[in-house]
């Protein structure tokens, strides 16, 4: 997105126009990982599982 600021423009206005960038990079990121914090349940300790799942290569 491109924004022409032209000279004699305002402060106040040249920081809407930021404010409104940012709102809109927000929404085009993609996922929100903080939605699936906590979602998977396990029975056995995180890092046996991590240390099982590298050594099924050997």
């Amino acid at each position: 997105m491109v924004i022409t600021i032209k000279r004699g423009t305002k402060k106040q206005n040249i920081q809407q126009l930021l404010d409104h960038l940012n709102k809109q990079k927000r929404r085009s990121k993609g996922i929100d990982a903080q939605k699936y914090c906590g979602v998977l349940k396990l029975n056995i300790d995180p890092l046996v599982l991590q240390k099982t799942l590298r050594n099924e290569w050997e």
